[in-house]
């Protein structure tokens, strides 16, 4: 059996039947249906080489990240495997480390190996050099190129800042602190100034008038709060800028007798599972959906390998998480 059967058998052209099968976006959902039920029928199994020749695509895509190891990389590179499963694609991984010799060798290496496109995945999320004109398509995930040109596919920082701090005046809180990470991070900043926006707009200032940066880390949750005990007490919540920070400031809490949610609200940032579900409390926490932004960066891949590329900078859009360290006050 051929495609031409298949695309016969389900009333469609041999293009729509090909998209069908390749888990294109561009076909209804009743027409796939359709020509993959005709393709059960017929127990067509696609020829893999010969469609490859055919088409001048191989089905592979290339996965180019600068951080394996870390938090944000991986649940990235999940969603856009998830991304290829549905396209029939395949993809290829390589980590180049952070290092701009390693990634280029890597970019060699894959477009070598003729894939139909690549996705970059960025350790930070702070804009990066665009790789300029390669042979196929490139999407950027995490950390956009400076290229306006460029697909990139990226987090909104700002308003991960934003909705902490209207939950925390929403459960009744008016004396924020903020705590948040390494200030040569861009993140660090757009949190941060996310949630002064949402103060300022109440009438309010931040506890102990601005915010505190340190590092991404437990000991400097720890050691912030010490220092606002010591300089500004009275605070009624702390916003952090990590769940790790934020895991610090509730241990630092619990050893000086601070109830948390009772006397202070915590919120922490990135809802990494493995900290604010076994915090003590359950940490409230804005979740960056970074699945979400890989399979987005993959179906922006996608569109352009069939023609369809859109320049610009997407942003995905964070949400919080509501758990035990956050309550109304009474």
């Amino acid at each position: 059996m051929t495609l031409s059967d298949v695309a016969a058998r389900a009333g469609v052209s041999i293009a729509t039947a090909s998209k069908a099968l390749n888990g294109r976006h561009q076909v209804a959902a009743a027409t796939r249906q359709r020509v993959l039920d005709a393709a059960r029928e017929l127990s067509f199994q696609p020829n893999v080489l010969a469609r490859s020749l055919l088409s001048g695509r191989t089905g592979t895509i290339g996965l180019v990240t600068h951080d394996l190891d870390g938090r944000f990389s991986i649940p990235i590179l999940l969603g856009v495997e998830d991304a290829a499963g549905v396209g029939k694609m395949s993809a290829l991984l390589c980590d180049a480390r952070g290092d701009s010799l390693r990634e280029a060798y890597h970019l060699e290496a894959l477009q070598g190996r003729r894939v139909d496109g690549l996705v970059i995945v960025g350790a930070r999320n702070d804009p990066r050099p665009s790789l300029g004109e390669l042979s196929v398509p490139v999407v950027y995930a995490y950390a956009p190129s400076t290229d306006p040109a460029d697909m990139s596919v990226t987090v909104d920082h700002e308003t991960g800042g934003r909705i902490a701090a209207q939950h925390l005046l929403a459960c009744g809180r008016t004396r924020i602190a903020i705590v948040t990470g390494d200030p040569t991070y861009g993140a660090a900043h757009a949190r941060a100034e996310g949630a002064l926006a949402v103060i300022a707009d109440a009438g309010l200032t931040p506890w102990g008038a601005t915010p505190l940066f340190g590092a991404w880390s437990e000991a400097w949750g720890r050691a912030a709060v010490d220092l606002l005990i010591g300089s500004s007490p009275g605070f009624d919540a702390v916003l952090c800028g990590s769940d790790q920070i934020a895991r610090g400031v509730l241990d630092a809490l619990r050893e000086n007798g601070v109830s948390v949610p009772r006397e202070v609200s915590v919120v922490g940032h990135d809802n990494w599972q493995v900290l604010a579900a076994g915090s003590r409390p359950s940490l409230t926490s804005v979740d960056m959906h970074l699945e979400t932004v890989g399979r987005r960066a993959a179906q922006r891949l996608f569109d352009a390998i069939d023609g369809h590329a859109t320049p610009g900078v997407e942003y995905v859009e964070s949400s919080l998480v509501l758990r035990e360290s956050t309550v109304p006050t009474t």
